[in-house]
């Protein structure tokens, strides 16, 4: 079913009798070309631009719950370009360029919002360190701005800028950055998928991965055997367990990422923020709640909750960047679980299976590469060669330490990425 202003007016006047599901519920079928396991945000890209880029359309998604479940649902919808090496730079500017056209490819408003994103600096050293990532995101083709104090005041005059412990020195403006809104992604996505002829098998638990001589052949699920010619393991952060029904161990830990909403409130913050002395970020959502989150947990989990120290330590953050947020009140939060690789940086790949491929680690990254993570996962699996945005994205920089990608600069430990 198309949208337009005409069929919300014609349903608004009939009493939307005539909306029909968005996407079909079929049957799994015994044999595909291609299983995706994972119905999120990756999976869902992945699925439709194998049919709309290179016309394979016997696909199944296969999701343990409903589609949208999982992380693509859990997180603080940023949408941005501003990586600094090369590898990362290009594949996020490949990934904000298909965000600007989403809307339009997939006749689906997933509330896409270039507000502009400014990463604050508070040091000389910070300040240095920003102006390199500007200019390298200058070169690679996208925006960026080097703000002072008084060019972030004028933009932002609710921070606090008389703190002598983390004074504001400037900040970083990246004015194409902004928000999404992350259910509308997934939405958007399986609805087109299902319109070019995927199928979408909600409910349907992966058991295990079927391998002979070398060569994967399907899969067990809850809802029966499904055989393959190709499988595609895209499941955020349960990677490892599902990598291990292979048979394979891959260099990642998943950490718990908490995230927060406040009660709505009137419009105040136009732009994403994000603190440099403090690992938190904030934006406010279309419905006027506050949105924001901060580090990790720490500490391998595959819980979806979180913990209260680490809560504290965001709202500690918050109150410091901007202390008038604590009169707002919270109203709910989340856990999202983080596939983190020892450098920080993703991985799609195939494996040393024939046939099985994996998209995976995607550390802090996750929700803004949805669109080119589809794109060079589609391209790798239909041609069997990585897109040129993500060959530096490989097992291989594990195997042999060449190439490794830290965005962080903080070393081989997953936890600090």
């Amino acid at each position: 079913m198309g949208y337009s202003a005409f069929q919300l007016l014609k349903e608004g006047l009939t009493g939307n009798k005539g909306w029909r599901p968005v996407w079909r519920d079929p049957e799994p079928k015994a044999e595909y070309d291609i299983v995706i396991i994972g119905g999120g945000g990756h999976g869902l890209s992945t699925a439709y631009y194998l049919a709309k880029n290179h016309g394979i359309t016997n696909v199944a998604v296969l999701e343990k719950g409903y589609i949208g479940s999982g992380n693509v649902g859990r997180n603080t919808t940023i949408v941005r370009a501003n990586y600094f090496l090369p590898g990362n730079s290009e594949f996020y500017s490949h990934s904000l360029k298909l965000w600007e056209g989403l809307e339009s490819e997939l006749n689906y408003n997933v509330m896409h919002s270039g507000r502009g994103l400014i990463n604050l600096f508070h040091s000389d050293g910070q300040r240095d360190a920003f102006a390199r990532r500007g200019n390298m995101m200058c070169n690679q083709g996208d925006d960026a701005i080097l703000l002072d104090r008084d060019g972030v005041r004028a933009e932002l005059p609710y921070l606090d800028f008389e703190n002598t412990r983390f004074p504001i020195y400037g900040g970083l403006f990246h004015p194409r950055g902004g928000t999404a809104r992350h259910d509308a992604v997934a939405w958007g996505y399986a609805r087109a998928a299902d319109t070019l002829g995927v199928d979408l098998i909600q409910g349907c638990e992966v058991l295990d991965i079927d391998v002979d001589g070398g060569k994967v052949t399907g899969v067990q699920t809850s809802r029966g055997p499904i055989r393959a010619k190709k499988v595609g393991i895209v499941v955020a952060g349960r990677s490892s367990q599902v990598a291990a029904m292979a048979g394979l161990e891959v260099p990642i830990e998943s950490h718990v990422l908490q995230a927060f909403v406040s009660e709505g409130l009137k419009p105040a913050v136009n732009h994403v923020v994000s603190f440099g002395m403090g690992h938190f970020y904030l934006s406010q959502s279309d419905k006027g709640g506050l949105v924001f989150g901060g580090d990790l947990d720490f500490y391998a989990s595959y819980a979806q909750r979180g913990n209260i120290p680490m809560m504290e330590h965001v709202m500690e953050a918050g109150m410091t960047l901007m202390p008038a947020i604590g009169k707002a009140k919270v109203l709910r939060s989340w856990g999202g679980i983080m596939d983190m690789t020892p450098d920080g940086s993703f991985i799609i790949d195939r494996t040393e299976i024939d046939g099985l491929y994996m998209d995976c680690g995607w550390c802090y990254g996750g929700f803004k590469a949805v669109p080119a993570s589809g794109w060079c996962m589609a391209h790798l699996m239909a041609e069997d060669r990585s897109h040129e945005v993500a060959q530096r994205h490989t097992f291989d920089r594990f195997r042999t330490g060449g190439g490794l990608m830290d965005e962080e600069g903080t070393g081989s430990q997953h936890n600090l990425h």
